[in-house]
């Protein structure tokens, strides 16, 4: 028998987000954690499951304690990740019946976010994100219907991967809409995500939405185009808007172009989850419960699954219609992209503004998250930046069906260079780590070269990087062992970085770039005294090539070690 520890709703009353928040998260948490196998690709790893998902001999509730059942078997995507050696520790919080992106819409109380418990977490996967932010466990699974499992990871500092719909089984997984729901994945890096991902994909013969795909298995290119919606709403908010601005260089800097794409055909796309016949597919997912118990569910998920009463069948299929002819319209634009980039929520709410606004507010949340899996795309939120108010902001990487390792490939190379830290902890964000699902590069062997000046990103001598094929994969820091020198009279300007007594540096801010060694003695021919390459030590404590200088060159030089690095010597010239 599983022994677990249950919380009982708070039935009529106004949840307090700054009390008992790690328990706000939860709805049941095991006694005794459940690992059926010590052995696997996810051995070692803690998991939890939105409560909307089966886990054998663990009540699922779906946030609606009448609705409660306890299952005799685990959903088959839970039976994959015990195969794999992944120790589950609890079910989580959630938007009734995954029915909202705001994580308030719950008896068990509003699930507050990882940075600041007035703001929501964002749903309806609110509680898989929130333990995965706070560090409680590795990663969770939470499920997407219209941006359950991206919106929470963009407001919480982590990563939210909903894979192609039908690549991970959703039986056994209390369906929201059935035909456009997926099993998502919260993780505080890609790579684990991805670890994740690999190990609960396949296809369920059971699972009448279960699909075998055929996943693209190539990188995308050095030189790579990612769509930009050519109207974008902040509802107000600056600090967002900043924030995709900087997003937006920064992929640039990595080497890709901007593209304007129409967001129309998107948008009305978007418009139609919840504004046409296509919402009587919730009704349909309970109905036999919500017909004779409509009274037990909350509002507004109430009212917005009684709507779909309203609608007929013709109704329903000239809905289809419609979303068809959006992603008919959208298509072209893939002949132009091969990534689309939104930001995975437009703003942040308050838990009060959300609960004074629920249904505005909410719709806000989802301005570009709706149309994702009715257009059959896949998507990756990664952590992006900490706005000035110190609330997280994310970015969504949005590919064709099938692109899913493609994304995560991206994806990392794009949350490295931020230089974030992992969710809420604190904690530094580990090396990148080889992804599964790719093939290896057609470049051939590669080889890392951390930068320090000229080189970095936005830099003048950046160029001779990209035009090597060269990619950004990690922004990070030497140990702290290092002197780091303004060189007089050289052009363009550049530094000078000298290894000191171990601890008796600073740490100086470098990129590692990934090159192919084809292109690698072209690029070392063109540097001259008094640099060079040589080995860096990193703050991990890896090694890495990178530039150095020679030390009697910096006789004279001005020591800028204290300003960490290059960038901040910059703006401080002006």
């Amino acid at each position: 028998m599983v022994h677990y520890l249950s919380k009982a709703p708070e039935h009529g009353s106004t949840p307090d987000p700054s009390a008992k928040l790690a328990t706000q998260a939860w709805i049941s948490r095991l006694a005794v954690p459940l690992q059926t196998s010590k052995s696997g690709s996810l051995a070692g790893l803690t998991f939890a499951i939105k409560d909307n998902i089966d886990a054998r001999d663990l009540p699922t509730t779906a946030a609606c304690p009448e609705f409660s059942f306890t299952p005799t078997e685990s959903a088959q995507v839970v039976q994959r990740l015990f195969d794999a050696g992944a120790t589950l520790l609890g079910k989580t919080n959630l938007d009734q019946f995954a029915c909202g992106l705001n994580g308030t819409r719950s008896p068990y109380g509003a699930v507050p976010n990882a940075f600041d418990a007035a703001y929501v977490s964002g749903g309806s996967s609110a509680g898989s994100a929130y333990v995965v932010a706070t560090g409680q466990v590795d990663f969770a699974l939470g499920t997407d219907t219209a941006g359950s499992g991206r919106v929470p990871a963009g407001l919480n500092n982590i990563v939210g991967l909903k894979p192609s719909k039908g690549l991970i089984s959703a039986r056994g997984v209390v369906p929201a809409a059935q035909s456009v729901d997926c099993v998502s994945i919260f993780a505080r890096t890609v790579a684990v995500a991805a670890q994740v991902l690999q190990a609960a994909m396949g296809f369920d013969p059971l699972d009448p939405y279960s699909r075998d795909l055929t996943m693209a298995t190539n990188p995308w290119p050095p030189s790579w185009r990612f769509g930009v919606p050519d109207t974008l709403e902040f509802f107000g908010d600056e600090a967002a808007q900043e924030a995709f601005a900087q997003a937006i260089d920064r992929l640039t800097a990595m080497g890709g172009t901007r593209v304007t794409i129409d967001y129309t055909p998107l948008a009305r796309a978007a418009a139609l989850l919840y504004e046409s016949a296509l919402v009587a597919e919730r009704y349909a997912a309970i109905r036999p419960f919500f017909d004779a118990h409509e009274n037990t569910v909350i509002e507004p998920v109430r009212a917005i699954i009684a709507k779909g009463r309203q609608y007929s069948a013709a109704d329903l299929f000239d809905a289809q219609t419609q979303v068809r002819a959006c992603g008919q319209q959208a298509r072209a634009m893939w002949h132009d992209i091969d990534v689309l980039l939104v930001p995975t929520a437009p703003t942040h709410y308050t838990i009060a503004q959300m609960q004074t606004d629920p249904i505005a507010l909410n719709r806000h949340l989802g301005a570009y998250t709706n149309f994702v899996n009715l257009l059959d795309y896949a998507a990756l939120s990664v952590p992006s930046a900490i706005r000035p108010d110190g609330l997280p902001f994310g970015i969504t990487l949005i590919g064709p069906c099938g692109s899913d390792w493609q994304l995560v490939e991206l994806g990392q190379r794009y949350h490295h260079a931020t230089g974030l830290t992992l969710g809420a902890t604190g904690q530094a964000l580990p090396q990148p780590q080889t992804l599964p699902g790719l093939l290896p590069s057609q470049a051939g062997p590669t080889v890392k070269v951390a930068v320090v000046g000229a080189h970095l990103s936005g830099m003048p001598l950046n160029s001779q990087l990209t035009e090597r094929n060269a990619r950004l994969i990690a922004t990070t820091e030497t140990a702290p062992d290092y002197a780091f020198y303004a060189l007089p009279g050289t052009v363009p300007p550049k530094p000078g970085l000298v290894r000191v007594a171990s601890g008796q540096g600073s740490r100086i801010a470098v990129e590692v770039w990934e090159m192919p060694v084809a292109h690698y003695g072209s690029f070392v021919a063109l540097i001259s005294s008094p640099l060079g390459i040589g080995t860096l030590v990193l703050a991990d404590g890896t090694t890495v090539q990178g530039f150095v200088c020679e030390a009697m060159a910096v006789q004279g030089a001005t020591d800028i070690s204290h300003l960490g690095g290059w960038r901040a010597y910059i703006a401080s010239l002006s």
